[in-house]
């Protein structure tokens, strides 16, 4: 087994071929169907079993912790990423150094997508902010799967526009809503892709991830604790009140998830050819 990453290093991650890696081929390869790993990743069980066959074998576990950087804006991007459990955060970097978060990632989706049709360049810095598992695949076998399959390439831009509507989606609430608002959107989508778990976060990760004073940050903490939503103790972060934190939440996590919970299914006036056969995972 390689040497374990530093915090906050970039790229150089370790990459693990596992009996479960070999379930995903085996399972491709001799029926034809998608294995258990690429099921838990939502993007990767819509895909056609032939796509999936195609790609499975390319697909290589990877093993990142908290924090660790999988690419800095624009940085060349080699492969694209599929969390199956693990939560990405996509970062907006300034001059300065300063970052904000724009979008994150969990298992109904992948980061590099863009990089597989078209730029190959990442346009933002993208950080590991919950730990899980998670698969990569070169950039060149999604390309060319994009390339030659209308259903893969319909479903990565159904995807990537979706993705995109989160990233307009965060833009606006980061400038026009309170932090104790923005907060509670963002404990629910992390609460919603830990599945329960609780959140291993501080104040100063918070106040990074939502562009806001560590001061802010701290009072809003206090008063979602205050009023029985949440419970905080030695950097974790727990939701004791689903349904009270969704009230105190402004509209943009209700918008963001009910985007991403139908980002398989094509709107009737999409303009694409064969959207059959979407599986949902």
């Amino acid at each position: 087994m390689g040497t374990p990453l530093a915090r906050g290093q970039s790229l150089q991650q370790r990459s693990l071929r596992t009996p479960f890696h070999r379930r995903i081929e085996e399972a491709v390869m001799s029926k034809g169907q998608p294995g258990d790993g690429a099921r838990s990743n939502r993007l990767l069980g819509a895909m056609e079993a032939t796509s999936l066959a195609r790609i499975a074998p390319h697909l290589e576990p990877v093993v990142l912790q908290l924090g660790d950087v999988v690419c800095e804006a624009g940085g060349v991007l080699k492969h694209a990423y599929f969390p199956q459990g693990a939560v990405l955060s996509l970062l907006t970097v300034l001059e300065n150094g300063s970052a904000i978060e724009t979008a994150n990632i969990g298992r109904e989706g992948a980061f590099g997508l863009f990089a597989a049709m078209y730029s190959r360049v990442s346009f933002n810095r993208c950080l590991v902010q919950f730990e899980g598992g998670m698969v990569r695949c070169p950039i060149d076998f999604l390309q060319s799967e994009f390339e030659h399959s209308e259903h893969v390439r319909n479903l990565l831009v159904s995807y990537s526009e979706t993705l995109l509507s989160q990233v307009q989606q965060t833009v606006a609430c980061n400038a026009l809503h309170s932090t104790e608002e923005r907060m509670c959107r963002w404990l629910l989508m992390m609460h919603d892709r830990a599945e329960g778990e609780a959140l291993p976060y501080t104040h100063e990760f918070l106040s990074h991830m939502l562009g806001a004073n560590r001061k802010s940050v701290t009072l809003a903490a206090q008063s979602l604790q205050t009023a029985g939503l949440i419970t905080y103790q030695r950097g974790k972060i727990r939701v004791v009140d689903r349904a009270g934190l969704e009230q105190a939440s402004c509209e943009c996590y209700a918008i963001v998830k009910e985007r991403f919970d139908a980002f398989l299914t094509p709107p009737s006036t999409a303009v694409q050819g064969d959207t059959k056969g979407r599986r949902e995972s």
